[in-house]
């Protein structure tokens, strides 16, 4: 019986200590949009992983593999000189519209980001019109216990709630609501 009591008066004395000792959550967040174009209009513009002309914060996107699993692109933002995201094709269905890809390296100074993933997905809305689903799960960018200020929880969901309003308010321009 003393054992027992060792081991469970062990136990509580560790286990506050243990709650309070994590490291981060997975941060998911989704964003969508109802344009007016059908989808294979929006599709056509979305829908092939080498070019992402369409999004403002893209200078240049260059890749290798097309829409092949496993394809790579590297997206340079705002000018020729501008940071880069490296970024690897893992799912692709053309006739469902929908790809999912993942950042295989940024810098958290770019997006405050860790092992982000994403979906992209076009639907037809009931009526007419396209329903765009942009989605992803994401670590913070700094993997400890107290992270700093630009690179904690908060900063991670506002940098890709950016990355994703504003290129859905490039959408929304170009096909209307």
């Amino acid at each position: 019986m003393r054992y027992f009591d060792h081991f469970l008066l062990t136990f509580l004395l560790i286990l506050p200590g243990l709650a309070q000792a994590h490291g981060p959550t997975r941060q998911k967040l989704a964003l969508s949009l109802d344009v007016a174009a059908e989808p294979a209009a929006v599709w056509a513009v979305i829908g092939n992983f080498q070019d992402m002309s369409w999004h403002p914060a893209v200078f240049s996107t260059s890749g290798k593999g097309g829409n092949t699993i496993d394809a790579t692109r590297v997206l340079t933002l705002k000018d020729a000189g501008g940071p880069t995201i490296s970024e690897v094709l893992y799912k692709y269905d053309a006739a469902k519209m929908s790809y999912s890809y993942r950042i295989t390296e940024v810098d958290v100074n770019v997006l405050p980001v860790t092992n982000y993933s994403s979906h992209l997905t076009v639907v037809p809305k009931a009526g007419g019109g396209s329903h765009i689903e942009w989605k992803g799960a994401f670590y913070r960018g700094y993997p400890n216990n107290d992270p700093p200020a630009n690179l904690n929880d908060e900063a991670a969901l506002a940098a890709v709630g950016a990355v994703y309003k504003a290129g859905f308010d490039a959408l929304e321009k170009k096909f209307g609501k």
